[in-house]
């Protein structure tokens, strides 16, 4: 059963914001962004949002683009709004906009070439670019998209305990072979796509951060790291557990239990209003302070929803605070060249009295 969202008030949330930047409109060329403010799903389409909604009952003033191909899905998926068709919908909908002076543009999303194209259709239109305007709203999800990525977190758990009980993570196998069955075993469970491509790394790869799979065996007392996610509706989640083919060797189990002790403290910290910086901090000072700080190579989290990556970014060097609502990654890690790696990550959500893990997988060291 799908899920109905409420598009109308999340665009009278953004015209309210587009208010307090000071432009009369928002051009929405970011698919994803098309998607999460109108329920379009094509491959073609803008929105044009007008500013100044104050109250989110109201619905601002909004008209979708798209392209031939796609009139009766625009009609079905976002049947609210009126339908620009134009091959070129961003010109199009700026170029039927003359009575708006001041509009602004996802700076990420406009590349050279559309600003000038954008300039040919309204050249008496100032267009100013705007960054993370949409993405700021993103951030904070609703119940029925806390619902999607729970659903995409079980298909993950589901779907690598197949792996695990079926004894198909085992020495004579490839990361190839294992990353294939996984991402069969997420379609057979109700994934509708793979997050991400999925990282298995085995023995020395598994201390490269994003290894792709090889034709690299498996063999007894590898270390083998897994990460992999699913989609559900559109939602993505993110899970990274790392096995051991064998008795772990004392480097193994030692660098496991800091990773893991430092992932604990790193979920401990996810409290709504907490600095960014500091929930890094809390996870990698643990890391710090056992040595490894420098093996420790990259940020703690990261937003997950319709992206795998989103805002908020948690790292050393992030700024601002964690919001309520926000379902986020941590994922501390040791990388030891040469030797081996380990990363743990959950994903979590926000809540108003800490955090919920909405993958389920055990974090204690699987021995295989």
């Amino acid at each position: 059963m799908s899920v109905i969202y409420d598009h109308p008030a999340r665009r009278a949330r953004l015209a309210t914001l587009l208010a307090a930047d000071g432009v009369d409109a928002l051009l929405v060329t970011d698919l994803v962004n098309v998607r999460y403010l109108s329920g379009f799903t094509g491959s073609n389409g803008a929105l044009l949002i007008a500013a100044g909604a104050a109250d989110p009952a109201d619905t601002p003033e909004a008209v979708i683009a798209t392209d031939g191909r796609y009139t009766s899905q625009v009609a079905d998926q976002a049947p609210d709004l009126p339908v620009v068709l134009a091959r070129d919908t961003g010109p199009a909908l700026v170029a039927g906009a003359g009575h708006l002076r001041r509009v602004g543009i996802e700076a990420d999303a406009v590349t050279v070439a559309g600003l000038e194209a954008l300039r040919a259709a309204a050249a008496d239109v100032e267009l100013v670019p705007l960054r993370g305007v949409v993405e700021r709203l993103r951030e904070v999800k609703d119940a029925g998209e806390f619902d999607q990525v729970e659903q995409a977190c079980a298909i993950g758990d589901q779907a690598l305990a197949a792996l695990v009980d079926g004894g198909r993570i085992v020495p004579g196998r490839t990361e190839r072979q294992v990353a294939r069955d996984l991402e069969w075993a997420m379609f057979e469970r109700g994934a509708e796509a793979v997050a991400f491509e999925t990282i298995v790394a085995a023995g020395a790869n598994s201390a490269v951060p994003h290894h792709r799979p090889t034709d690299t065996v498996l063999a007894a007392g590898d270390l083998v790291k897994i990460d992999f996610g699913a989609v559900a509706g559109g939602y993505h989640s993110d899970m990274t557990r790392t096995l051991v083919l064998g008795e772990p060797a004392d480097w193994q189990r030692e660098i496991y239990e800091i990773v893991r002790t430092a992932q604990e403290a790193g979920c401990a910290a996810l409290t709504a209003g907490a600095d960014l910086a500091g929930i890094d901090a809390a996870a990698r000072s643990i890391i710090d302070d056992a040595g490894y700080g420098e093996n420790y190579v990259h940020g703690l989290g990261h937003g997950v929803g319709l992206e795998i990556h989103e805002a908020p970014g948690i790292g050393a060097t992030a700024t601002g605070t964690l919001p309520c609502g926000a379902t986020v990654t941590v994922e501390p890690g040791i990388y030891l060249p040469g030797r081996g790696g380990v990363r743990i990550e959950d994903t979590l959500v926000v809540t108003d009295t800490g955090s919920r893990s909405l993958t389920r997988t055990s974090r204690t060291l699987r021995v295989l």
